[in-house]
């Protein structure tokens, strides 16, 4: 039963969800709560790994929460469920795409969902930071996380750091300040 609402969850999740992983990461941790599967901090721990390895974070996040739930056929299932249905829509897409993405209609139904994906990424963040005592009250602690989200904006948009260097380095400052 449980590998069967894992797989159907993962489906239905994979098939309604637009945007890219980060935008699905709301959508995941709502029913990830709805199930009881895990605590949000352990949602929030979840996210942390799948976002820094190597894959769509959509994905990682899935085999995280079915291996944390079912053990290694959670984790199948829910990976399947995940990639199965955006591999039918992206087949159906690339048929007809070629074809419709001239027509004005399909131009603008696009450009309106951009600001819907850029919401759910920013409540995604949000709710991360939230989650993990990131924003709150004011803190050395608060000022400092605040301080290497900032310092990693800045390294990634202002000086075209690579994004696993500025990882690394966050890390090293986290053991440096927190240990």
């Amino acid at each position: 039963m449980v590998l069967w609402d894992l797989f159907k969850t993962f489906f239905i999740i994979g098939s309604i969800s637009f945007g890219g992983g980060y935008a699905m990461i709301p959508v995941i941790e709502a029913e990830v709560s709805r199930h009881g599967w895990m605590t949000t901090q352990q949602f929030t721990d979840v996210i942390a790994v799948a976002g820094m390895s190597p894959g769509p974070i959509a994905t990682n996040s899935a085999i995280f929460v079915g291996y944390q739930t079912a053990g290694m056929p959670g984790a199948i299932v829910s990976a399947l469920g995940m990639l199965i249905p955006p591999l039918i829509i992206i087949l159906l897409v690339a048929t007809f795409f070629y074809k419709g993405n001239k027509n004005k209609t399909v131009q603008a139904a696009f450009y309106g969902l951009r600001p819907v994906i850029v919401g759910l990424i920013v409540y995604a963040a949000i709710k991360f930071a939230l989650s993990n005592q990131m924003i709150g009250d004011f803190s050395y602690h608060t000022a400092s996380l605040v301080a290497i989200c900032l310092l990693s904006f800045l390294a990634l948009t202002r000086f075209r750091m690579h994004p696993i260097f500025v990882i690394i380095l966050s890390g090293l400052v986290g053991v440096t300040l927190y240990s």
